[in-house]
């Protein structure tokens, strides 16, 4: 009976996911990757091309996952910087494999175009309610996307040494941290 290609796909990106996320690019084995994933070598060189291809699927995967999972409102940029806050705190992953990126692929001329589309679609919403008074223009669309993607990100991308000091910080505060910080960032 032949393998159901769909089910082998997408165990290897759950493997690749989660083999990327501990070790990073480089440090990612192929046949680890095969073996977590009940298949082999062969194919994730037939799905993917190469290791960069895998990494590149696994990227888009948790991109595109993100933007179904959480959808921009510039009409409410805190609530949404918490809703995504709330997603890294599920998916512990994609704080590792952003990092992961911009530490081996940083200086890369070649963009991930899901993050490249995704961040067009956020700049032009932003843009939009900035020029329909809805939103203040105190800062750049550029600007307070950063301001926005980065405080969500605040205790997923936290150093072990900052976290120790913040433990008794619970997550129902983080998240009202994150949204309260905003906020505040809209009103200046």
């Amino acid at each position: 009976m032949p393998r159901d290609a769909d089910a082998t796909r997408a165990r290897l990106l759950l493997a690749a996911r989660d083999e990327f996320a501990a070790v990073g690019i480089a440090g990612a084995r192929v046949d680890r990757i095969a073996a977590a994933a009940a298949s082999n070598k062969a194919q994730i060189y037939h799905y993917f091309g190469s290791k960069d291809g895998l990494f590149d699927a696994v990227f888009d995967a948790m991109v595109a996952e993100t933007l179904d999972e959480v959808t921009i409102d510039p009409d409410d940029l805190a609530e949404y910087a918490g809703r995504l806050h709330d997603s890294y705190v599920r998916r512990p992953w994609v704080q590792r494999l952003a990092t992961w990126y911009r530490l081996e692929r940083g200086d890369s001329d070649q963009p991930i175009d899901a993050v490249v589309r995704s961040n067009a679609g956020k700049l032009r919403a932003i843009e939009e309610a900035q020029r329909d008074g809805r939103l203040s223009s105190t800062f750049s669309p550029s600007e307070l996307l950063g301001v926005v993607i980065h405080t969500a990100a605040l205790w997923s991308g936290a150093t072990p040494e900052y976290a120790r000091l913040t433990d008794e910080v619970g997550a129902a505060r983080r998240r009202t941290v994150v949204v309260a910080t905003v906020a505040a960032a809209l009103r200046a």
